[in-house]
């Protein structure tokens, strides 16, 4: 793999990244702002979420922005004319301890949200329920490209573990997908190989492993690797948010070393987000 380069500097910390509409979105943790870049490295704030983090997005099949407010429980949704709406209130469902984290859409409109403990399903139409538990600090999520499987990354379980997508978007059969030998995976995508890339935050790295756990390639960071994506114009593009991490105790107080830092992959994006 070649060395990463950087793309952006000057980010609180970078979490969530996701190639939309020819650029990379992603959440600018502690400044409460959704930012977009181009691959010339231009960006702009293209919304402000009034809450303390905006923990991940995704979008909704209509091209509306979905955002989870982490601590306070809640999905919101961007309307067309910019302003923020509560889409879910998750703050009562039994199995969802701490604070919301991932959140994934998939093909038929269903969102998938975790938390430390479990994972949420907000039907396309239908009330939120719990769908699986037992999480071991549940952080990035991602749906294969047939729809088919749930690939949740476990970062205290040091794996990423997988879960069958019935068509009510309930989920079953969950297993270990890869066990990661020491590694802790936060925010993961999947490509066209069916190889899945984990950001590992304190391992300053981003590996891409196939199913059973084999290291295919890895790339070191000087900082914290939180999340990665795969993008550009033929989805070959890696893009990782990096930050220098202290604790979660320490992150109002440290200065902005989020980055975001792109390599060329060897495959190219296959799934959601």
């Amino acid at each position: 793999m070649p060395e990463l380069r950087v793309l952006l500097e000057g980010l609180a910390i970078g979490e969530s990244p996701r190639w939309h509409d020819g650029r990379l979105w992603l959440s600018n943790w502690l400044t409460q702002e959704v930012v977009a870049v181009d691959l010339d490295g231009k960006s702009e704030v293209v919304a402000s979420v009034p809450t303390t983090i905006p923990y991940s997005i995704d979008w909704l099949p209509d091209g509306r922005l979905v955002v989870t407010s982490g601590p306070e429980g809640l999905v919101l949704r961007q309307e067309p004319d910019g302003s923020l709406v509560r889409h879910a209130d998750l703050t009562g469902l039994t199995g969802m301890d701490g604070p919301l984290n991932e959140i994934v859409v998939d093909g038929r409109g269903n969102i998938y949200v975790n938390s430390g403990s479990g994972v949420a399903l907000i039907p396309a139409a239908g009330t939120p329920r719990q769908v699986a538990g037992g999480l071991a600090f549940g952080n990035g999520m991602a749906v294969t490209a047939d729809g088919a499987t749930l690939i949740v990354a476990e970062s205290h379980g040091g794996q990423l573990s997988a879960f069958d997508i019935a068509a009510d978007g309930s989920l079953s059969a969950g297993r270990a997908w890869a066990r990661l030998d020491g590694g802790h995976p936060d925010g993961i995508c999947i490509d066209a190989e069916g190889a899945v890339w984990y950001a590992d935050v304190p391992g300053r790295c981003c590996v891409r492993v196939r199913e059973g756990g084999e290291v295919l390639q890895a790339v070191d960071a000087d900082r914290g690797c939180f999340a990665c994506m795969l993008g550009g114009p033929d989805g070959r593009t890696l893009f990782v948010a990096a930050a220098e991490w202290h604790g979660f105790d320490k992150i109002w107080d440290q200065p902005r070393t989020g980055q975001v830092l792109t390599a060329r992959a060897p495959a190219p994006h296959a799934g959601r987000p």
